[in-house]
């Protein structure tokens, strides 16, 4: 009966089951370290207020991010009776699948990438410029005035910083010379990029934080003024998918930090016993650190208002990170080290 099948059919199904097995490698660990990053920010933002956080379900409250699972999947779904359903529903999948969709070009070592493509950064911004789509259809498609307000607000808000961040990153590629993810990590190799490029690393932070909604620039769902913004109307599961497509965005957007000036998997030196570490956890302990800095920022700072937030993106970070990058330019070029 095999024999019947065609040889190549067979190479493809092959094929097909061991990327479906690296998928599942990546999303699954993804999906997990979403689920307590819930946990690890209740705990700190908690001891920053002089608080103990989750603590009841499960020792150290470690069971809690299960038990939020479990009561979202058992709640009703609640569709507005004016809300257009299929785009609806589309929205929070959306969102939540391109914070997935991202990570098959992000490369945990040397080598160890689903997907090593040439053009890895362009795929990675033009992967992050979609999410505001998701947020965009939820506002539009409830059909009440509180989530279209929020969604406006983030299409701008995404708009505005994600010009900065372009010429930020268009720095850091002067300075490689490829688009390739694994070359900007390798180019990295005697002294990471977030040294000279320190200014820079600073900006692409803050404007993470504004890409993805974060304190103090989380104006799209402040729930004072908007009665939670552009998620307001859902509930169970679709609320759930905006929820983790929001975590996944600070764990991706943490990653591109490490990638682009944290030296992706490197070690801070190459010495021993620094590469006897693995490289993967090095990247994960940089993503750690990044992701520290995000909980940190929101517990501590108060929120913009949104003429601030417009004044810094355009009046503040557009203006000199197109200096920065004149001044990169100029400097590779005089001293003769522009990548060929």
């Amino acid at each position: 009966m095999f024999d019947m099948i065609p040889t190549i059919w067979i190479e493809n199904l092959q094929y097909g089951a061991v990327t479906l097995g690296y998928v599942l490698l990546i999303v699954l660990p993804l999906i997990l370290s979403v689920a307590y990053l819930t946990y690890a920010e209740r705990k700190v933002i908690g001891y920053m207020q002089l608080r103990k956080g989750p603590n009841t379900v499960g020792p150290f409250g470690l069971l809690q991010p299960i038990a939020d699972a479990v009561k979202l999947m058992h709640k009703e779904i609640i569709i507005p009776s004016r809300a257009n359903p299929i785009l609806f529903l589309m929205a929070p999948v959306i969102t939540f699948t391109l914070s997935l969709i991202a990570w098959s070009v992000i490369p945990f070592g040397e080598g160890v990438v689903l997907s090593n493509i040439n053009v890895g950064i362009l795929f990675l911004f033009a992967v992050s410029s979609l999410e505001v789509y998701g947020v965009i259809i939820a506002g539009w498609s409830s059909n009440s005035k509180y989530p279209f307000l929020g969604a406006m607000r983030s299409a701008a808000q995404m708009v505005s910083y994600e010009v900065s961040m372009g010429f930020i990153i268009v720095s850091v590629l002067l300075c490689v010379g490829s688009l390739n993810i694994t070359d900007i990590v390798m180019a990295q190799k005697g002294f990471w990029f977030a040294i000279p490029l320190f200014p820079l690393m600073i900006m692409f932070f803050i404007s993470t934080l504004a890409e993805t909604n974060r304190a103090p620039f989380d104006l799209p769902e402040a729930e004072a003024e908007l009665v939670s913004g552009y998620n307001v109307e859902y509930s169970s599961m679709p609320f759930a998918l905006f929820f983790l497509g929001e975590y996944a965005n600070m764990i991706l957007m943490s990653a591109m930090t490490t990638i682009l000036f944290l030296g992706g998997w490197l070690p801070p030196f190459e010495i021993a016993p620094f590469t006897w570490v693995p490289g993967f956890v090095w990247f994960a302990l940089k993503i750690a650190m990044v992701l520290f800095c995000f909980l940190w920022v929101r517990a501590s700072l108060p929120r913009y208002r949104y003429d601030q937030l417009m004044r810094l993106g355009w009046k503040v970070f557009l203006p000199f990170s197109l200096g920065w990058l004149v001044l990169t330019a100029s400097f590779l070029f005089y001293t003769d080290n522009l990548p060929t």
